[in-house]
């Protein structure tokens, strides 16, 4: 019986070369290995463990570390929540000032001196505690900036603006320098890379 033989119906079909079996001098291949068996495949640039974008780096294109624009922003808050503190106690001063002018022997009878000077003492402590209570916001704004997202991003554009108002009035020889750090707070919070900043991925926690 001869494999050459083109009516051997044991034989190779015609037009087909013969295969060399395994083992006589031609190792075999093994095919590649597919992804899913045994050898998972890696996970896409910016997905990490638990098949969550962005976990441990945010999403793709989100920054790792605050922007120098944002860190700026944060320092400006610090700086107005100083300036208030300074205010408050200016007001504190002025009410104990007149507070103390109406003790005076001879303001005592003054009718229309004490009732300004309640009047006067009345608005300035409101006013005291009204300076405060903004300093210490500006203050928490800053401490969100490393875990806020977008709510504190828009909470400290709208405190900008709203300090810049007032800095022109009704306070604008004192309040130029609030006016001026209010605007660019807004500026570089409103800017493409806060944006990126507070929109970031939160897992894990940012680096500061």
């Amino acid at each position: 019986m001869s494999f050459g033989d083109p009516n051997n119906p044991y034989g190779p079909p015609q037009g087909q070369p013969q295969q060399p079996a395994p083992g006589y001098g031609y190792p075999q291949q093994t095919p590649p290995q597919q992804p899913g068996y045994g050898y998972p495949a890696a996970p896409p640039l910016g997905q990490q463990a638990y098949g969550q974008p962005g976990y441990g780096g945010g999403y793709p294109g989100g920054p790792l570390t605050m922007p120098g624009n944002v860190k700026a922003a944060r320092v400006m808050l610090f700086v107005i929540a100083g300036l208030q503190v300074i205010g408050a106690i200016l007001f504190a001063l002025s009410a104990f000032a007149i507070s103390a002018a109406k003790n005076d022997e001879e303001l005592q009878n003054d009718v229309d001196f004490q009732q300004l000077a309640d009047y006067s003492s009345g608005a300035l402590w409101a006013g005291t505690a009204l300076v405060l209570a903004w300093g210490v916001f500006a203050i928490v704004l800053g401490a969100k900036f490393s875990s806020g997202g977008s709510g504190i991003r828009i909470t400290t554009m709208v405190f900008a603006i709203i300090t810049a108002i007032l800095g022109i009035y009704p306070f604008i020889v004192v309040g130029l320098v609030h006016t001026v750090l209010a605007i660019l707070v807004a500026v570089f919070v409103g800017k493409s890379d806060g944006a990126a900043w507070f929109n970031r991925s939160k897992y894990p926690a940012a680096h500061h």
